[in-house]
Order: structure tokens, then C-alpha cells, then sequence
């Protein structure tokens, strides 16, 4: 007996009813349309409707890979210099759980910033003498000072923040986009991961495509991640002595084996194969004009920096952010890595800062002139924030800060998000969130209403579940940071 054979024999009665080849419907579909091509488009549903009108088209997220010291950067925090080294107060820590790279420790001894800060812009935001260029764009942000998560370590919690749980295997933020919305350019994938080089590599945390895995969505709705340096994605270039219209035939012969394996197994992973092997191709054509940045004018290198001119750095990457959104692709994902600042805080920010300060105002101000910014929300952000209380040894211009998941600063501009705002406050310890809670279920569900999708609706069946970015536990849009 052959292996098709023995597959359909061993059927149970829910997956013959689930394979759509043995309804009726679907084969009378199939054959009105025109056989097994049309089944397969039929297969492919495009964009899920949207339940509200959009006010983002595209997403490009700035991830810190690492958990940025918020009151470093953000959350000002002036009375901490009368608590220099003087221990955290139990009645602040209340019990809270510590990492095993801190509990250990006899003293939780208080480190104020040694960084200066001054208010900017209408909004009069307070944001840190590290982040002159990013302090120019504060009218055009949203900042939230008050997110918060459960997790307390890396994976965990870039899990929970990519993926709304802090389990993996779920779709990440990327791929539902994704889902829903569909692509606007054939010819480039919807979801691109860019994973931009810190010019400081003292403490680098680990990033795997887990990250941008489409978990139970679709495979197609899987990020598609373009190297930093060298050619953006390995053997798209066909071989040597190989033709475009030789490996056009190629594709064809390789489209309909694995067609006539669709229409026999109905695996839906030989539906992602044949698509991802039809867009490699013509990647071929539309990549290295999108790669190609030297022919941006001078004026584009004022904004974002020299360092644009280097492939693999943040300043490229966002540059290339630009350039992706404005060929349609839905959702760019920017990893930049080296913000675990457990030591030598101060040794290392500046750089951590130079390399995305200047660039992230080029990319507000980038947007804006192309026309982009209204209809692409940028977000930035990491995991979780970081401790008041040194680890390790301290001094008044260095020390170092531990894991902190009850309280850190994201922001967010454009895409009809509300310039200028400032939402939630912290403690005078940064430790506690004291006004407007947002976790990150609430910041998923805003994110998903402003991608046009009421986030208890977006879902999909999974095993007998409508499953969601947001999970199961109450989730808000956060109607604040809403312009």
C-alpha cells in the first residue's frame, strides 16, 4: 500500500470532514474555477476584513533587545539623588520577585542617573541629555511611562512582548499583521525583519527567528529576515550559468509536483512552500533596488547620519525601514541588541544611544517628507525596564541595573497615534506604576485598533479555540495615546 494510501486509510472522522478537498463545495468550486491552481488561490484568503477604519497601513517597531533603563532615558527621577546608596525601601520593593543576579545581594543600594535631564517640546517631556536628536521629536510622540509584564528574564519576555505570551510557538505582532492586512507589494514579503549591529557588543542577548515565527498562522506569515551585511537573503541570486527563464521552467515543474501533492495530502505547508519559492523569485528583481541606498540624496544622510551609510547599523536598518514601507511592505521588524545594562551602565549608553538617537529622528522626519507618517505607526521599545537599585558595585558615574518588569517607557509616532501625549506615571523610585497601568495586552489590543482590528475579534481556530494576540485576559485600547 502506498503512503497516500495508508494516510487516507488512517483518517479519523474530524480530519476527513477538516480536509477541505473532500467537501463538496470546495471540489465544485475547484472545478468551476479551473482545477487545482484556482484550488490553491481559493486556499489563499488574502486580507481579513477590518472591523474599524485603519489609521496605520504599515508598522515599523524598534525593538532594544535587552530592557533600556527607562530612568536613564525617560522617567526622570530627580529626588533619587537624596537617595544616593541609601538602601530601597521595603515598603517600595513590597515583596517583589528579583532575578537570581540581584537576590542574592545583602543591600539594594539606590542609583540615581548621573545623566541630565530637561523638558522638550509643547508636551514638555522629560527625556535625558543622551537623546538630544530623539528630544527634537517629543510632539510627535506618544509616550507611555507605565507599561508593565510579568516576565522578569529575556526570553520570557520578548516572547510575551513579540507574541502576547510568554510561551513560544504563538504568532508574533508581525505575522498577525500580516494576516490581516494582506501585502501591497507582490513582489516583497509583508512582514521584513532587519536585525541592525550596536557599535558596544559587551552583554548581547540571544535573537532567533523564533521571534518572528507565525506560530499556528499561516507559514507565509512568517517575518523574512534580511542579513545586516553582505547579500540580504542567502541563494536568492540564481547559481551560476543559471538563467532567469531557465529557473523560471525550474519553478514551474517544481510548482506543479508540489501542486499535485496539495491536491493529494492537502498539507498546507506545500501551499506556503509553493508561495515562498514564487516570491524568492521575483525578490530576485525587487531587492537589490531596495538595497541599493546610494542613490539617496544628500539630504537623506543629513537626517539620519553618516552611519547610514553603513550597512548593518541601526541608522541603515531604519533607513531601510523607510525604504520597505514605502514599497508597501506592512511590518518591519528593527532588532537592536546590548541594552542589558546589569554593569557599566554609563560606559556603555552613550554608545547604545548614538547609535539609535540620530536615526530614529532622521526616520520621524523621513516619513514625514515622503508622506508616510500619517499611515506608519512607529514603536519603540524592549522587553521590560530596569531596577533603581545598583547591581553590583556603584559609584556616583557608574553602576549597573538589574531586570524590571513592574514599570518601563515605550513610545509610539505616527499612524494615528496622539504626538505629544505622555500617559501613566511611575513612583519617585521608578519601581511602581502609580496612574494608568498598560500592559501589554493593552498595548497589542491599541496597536491592533489602530491596524483596524478590534483585538477580541481578530482571532483564529486553533484546536477547537479562537485564538488571539491578546489571549484570554481582559485587554484595553488605551484611547489616550489615540489621535
Amino acid at each position: 500500500m502506498s503512503f497516500l494510501n495508508e494516510f487516507d486509510r488512517n483518517l479519523n472522522r474530524r480530519q476527513f470532514f477538516a480536509r477541505g478537498r473532500n467537501l463538496l463545495g470546495t471540489a465544485a468550486l475547484a472545478h468551476l474555477a479551473g482545477g487545482t491552481r484556482s484550488l490553491l488561490a481559493a486556499a489563499d484568503t488574502g486580507a481579513v476584513p477590518t472591523h474599524l477604519r485603519p489609521r496605520a497601513k504599515h508598522v515599523i517597531y524598534l525593538h532594544m533587545v535587552g530592557g533600556p533603563s527607562q530612568m536613564d532615558l525617560f522617567d526622570y527621577k530627580p529626588e533619587m539623588t537624596k537617595w544616593y546608596d541609601k538602601d530601597l525601601p521595603d515598603s517600595v520593593r513590597q515583596g517583589q520577585r528579583l532575578t537570581t543576579m540581584t537576590s542574592g545581594q545583602s543591600r539594594f543600594p539606590i542609583a540615581p542617573s548621573k545623566y541630565r535631564f530637561a523638558r522638550h517640546g509643547q508636551s514638555g517631556m522629560w527625556v535625558s541629555e543622551v537623546l538630544p536628536w530623539t528630544a527634537r521629536c517629543v510632539d510627535d510622540m506618544a509616550f507611555i511611562r507605565s507599561m508593565h509584564t510579568e516576565a522578569i528574564n529575556h526570553e520570557p519576555a520578548i516572547s510575551a512582548m513579540q507574541t502576547g505570551n510568554m510561551v513560544t510557538g504563538r504568532p508574533c505582532l508581525g505575522s498577525w499583521a500580516s494576516y490581516g492586512l494582506g501585502s501591497l507589494n507582490e513582489n516583497l514579503p509583508a512582514f521584513v525583519v532587519l536585525v541592525a549591529e550596536p557599535s558596544n557588543k559587551e552583554q548581547l542577548q540571544a535573537i532567533s527567528a523564533r521571534l518572528w515565527s507565525p506560530g499556528y498562522l499561516p507559514g507565509e506569515h512568517a517575518g523574512v529576515s534580511f542579513r545586516s551585511q553582505g547579500d540580504p537573503i542567502l541563494f536568492l541570486n540564481n547559481p551560476g550559468g543559471i538563467s532567469s527563464g531557465v529557473r523560471r521552467r525550474q519553478l514551474d515543474g517544481l510548482r506543479r509536483l508540489n501542486e499535485i501533492h496539495y491536491a493529494a495530502v492537502g498539507d498546507p505547508e506545500t501551499h506556503t512552500r509553493i508561495q515562498q519559492y514564487e516570491m524568492a523569485f521575483r525578490m530576485q528583481a525587487s531587492v537589490p533596488d531596495l538595497t541599493h541606498v546610494k542613490d539617496e540624496p544628500e539630504s537623506t544622510y543629513r537626517l539620519y547620519g553618516e552611519q547610514a551609510r553603513k550597512p548593518g547599523s541601526f541608522a541603515y536598518t531604519a533607513l531601510l525601514a523607510r525604504r520597505l514601507v514605502q514599497r508597501g511592505v506592512r511590518f518591519v521588524q528593527v532588532y537592536h541588541n546590548n541594552w542589558d545594562h546589569h554593569g557599566n551602565l554609563t560606559g556603555r549608553m552613550a554608545s547604545q544611544a548614538m547609535d539609535v538617537d540620530q536615526a530614529t529622528y532622521g526616520l520621524i522626519h523621513d516619513l514625514k517628507r515622503h508622506g508616510l507618517l500619517e499611515d506608519t505607526l512607529i514603536i519603540w521599545g524592549g522587553e521590560f525596564g530596569r531596577t533603581i537599585y545598583s547591581q553590583g558595585g556603584l559609584s556616583r558615574d557608574n553602576y549597573g541595573r538589574d531586570h524590571h518588569p513592574r514599570c518601563f517607557t515605550m513610545w509610539m509616532a505616527g499612524g494615528g497615534s496622539k504626538g505629544g501625549v505622555i500617559h501613566g506615571q511611575t513612583d519617585d523610585f521608578s519601581y511602581n506604576v502609580v496612574e494608568n497601568p498598560v500592559h501589554i495586552r493593552d498595548f497589542h489590543a491599541t496597536v491592533l485598533h489602530l491596524l483596524g482590528y478590534r483585538h477580541d475579534r481578530f482571532t483564529v481556530r486553533v484546536q477547537g479555540l479562537d485564538a488571539r494576540l491578546t489571549g484570554v485576559e481582559e485587554a484595553r485600547v488605551v484611547k489616550e495615546l489615540l489621535a
